[in-house]
């Protein structure tokens, strides 16, 4: 199984939407919510080279984006491979 950690932040839409895609998928993922600490801010923000918006999403180590990217990779039926499913 992949490693999946997702970066969210309060009130999130676009978080409930990559966390529902990869829940429908039934695999886990560790979930990082940066919104009461700056220190994971700061951390998703170097992981993720500069991206400031949430969720940013890490497949083994691998950037992959936002929400966006992930429902692209699932529409272009890449997404399964990717998780290892």
């Amino acid at each position: 199984m992949k490693k999946i950690l997702i970066y969210t932040g309060p009130r999130c839409a676009f978080c409930d939407f990559a966390k529902a895609l990869l829940n429908s998928k039934q695999v886990s993922y560790q979930e990082i919510y940066i919104g009461d600490d700056p220190n994971k801010m700061e951390e998703m923000i170097k992981k993720a080279n500069g991206m400031r918006t949430v969720p940013q999403i890490f497949i083994d180590g691998k950037h992959i984006g936002g929400n966006d990217k992930l429902q692209a990779l699932e529409g272009e039926g890449k997404l399964n491979s990717l998780l290892g499913i």
